[in-house]
């Protein structure tokens, strides 16, 4: 009973503690970073779901997008949210009005259900643009033994013995 009391005081407490910290930091406005004047990426998506697909399927999908700005467009850099995914893209200017895309690969060897991120750093703004995958990779169906498992095969029905 008294562990049970202990508990229910420290969890009330560190909530308390969480609130107290949330209502003491000073009040921000979200400002709209987005420059007239300057570049701008707009994606067709900005996430993919592979859905669910076989094992050592097709690794790669496609981020369009297209500079709706009014200035060269840079991505300085890619990154993905783990080594199982990894973006590549142009690393020239994307002039004003130009498409262009980010390509992603992802590691189908891998078993399961995955949802990750793609960061691009540019120079449309301060924050950095993030991309989703997902989707579920299944095990490959199993495949047949090619020679019989015992020694009766096709043609030897046992029958000389």
């Amino acid at each position: 009973m008294k562990r049970i009391l202990l508990l229910l005081v420290l969890a009330c407490g560190f909530t308390v503690a969480m609130q107290a910290q949330e209502s003491a930091a000073p009040a921000t406005e979200t400002v709209d970073q987005t420059v007239a004047d300057g570049p701008q990426m707009t994606f067709e998506t900005l996430e993919i779901d592979y859905g669910t697909i076989e094992q050592d399927s097709d690794p790669f999908r496609i981020f369009k997008f297209k500079n709706t700005g009014s200035e060269a467009l840079l991505i300085t850099n890619a990154r993905g949210s783990c080594g199982c995914t990894v973006p590549s893209y142009s690393k020239a200017p994307i002039e004003a009005g130009a498409e262009s895309e980010v390509k992603v690969r992802y590691d189908t060897h891998r078993l399961g259900q995955f949802r990750k991120r793609v960061t691009l750093t540019t120079n449309v703004g301060e924050d950095p643009i993030i991309l989703t995958i997902k989707g579920k990779v299944e095990p490959k169906p199993a495949e047949p033994a090619a020679v019989p498992a015992s020694e009766q095969g096709i043609f030897n029905n046992g029958g000389g013995k």
